[in-house]
């Protein structure tokens, strides 16, 4: 439930359009330290504190990883009722998820269609995520976060060193140590889990996938086939 909105005080303003330019920047939200540099403050807790007071007015949610910042409002400070998620393809080494290049088309959505909100999209490509009604084709809502409960679907961005970009894939999660173990929903076995030892990852080998995740699924678009 978004808070009803206020008036914000000078320094909320400013804090406020801080994190709307940061992410037309960076396609990222800033973190709390990025705020105290910013504005001087002395500790993340003054940061905290100041993004507290602007999400009980109603203009940013807040969410538990250090970026987790979502603008609930425009440039202008009118609350949202839609807005234009990216369509994320592959993603440059190297560049912020949501960096202009990486971004093939927006689509304009209701921002309650999603849970988790949606921070961007990605195509679904292949069929291994069929048997829970995920088909390719479909645009899949990703909620941006670093990490996650084992058990829930991920968008896991693999790296490849061939090309230098990473590919997004939308699998289930399990982790177990440094072991990672990334299933497919289908079961063919043909889709076997990909198994990723993080203490084994060699930046030099071209046969280990670098992992890192994108975020957590959200729900789905079909558009018309």
């Amino acid at each position: 439930m978004v808070a009803t909105m206020q008036n914000l005080t000078d320094r909320q303003a400013e804090i406020l359009e801080f994190i709307q330019r940061t992410l037309c920047n960076s396609g990222v939200p800033p973190t709390r330290a990025d705020i105290c540099a910013e504005f001087g403050f002395s500790s993340p807790n003054a940061a905290e504190g100041h993004l507290k007071a602007i999400a009980s007015k109603g203009y940013i949610e807040l969410m538990r990883h250090s970026r987790g910042i979502r603008v609930l409002v425009d440039q202008n400070r009118s609350l949202t009722q839609q807005y234009e998620l990216p369509l994320i393809g592959y993603i440059a080494a190297g560049q912020p998820i949501l960096a202009e290049e990486n971004v093939e088309e927006t689509v304009r959505i209701d921002p309650e269609l999603f849970h988790p909100r949606a921070d961007f999209l990605h195509r679904v490509s292949g069929h291994s995520m069929k048997d829970v009604g995920i088909l390719d084709g479909d645009l899949v809502g990703i909620h941006y976060q670093p990490d996650a409960d084992n058990g829930q679907i991920i968008a896991a961005a693999l790296y490849d060193r061939r090309s230098g970009r990473e590919a997004i894939t939308l699998k289930r999660y399990y982790r177990r140590g440094a072991k990672v173990r990334l299933d497919s929903e289908n079961s063919d076995p043909q889709y076997a889990p990909i198994e990723i030892d993080l203490t084994q990852v060699d930046e030099d080998s071209q046969d280990t996938p670098q992992f890192r995740i994108a975020g957590l699924y959200a729900g789905l678009i079909r558009r018309p086939r």
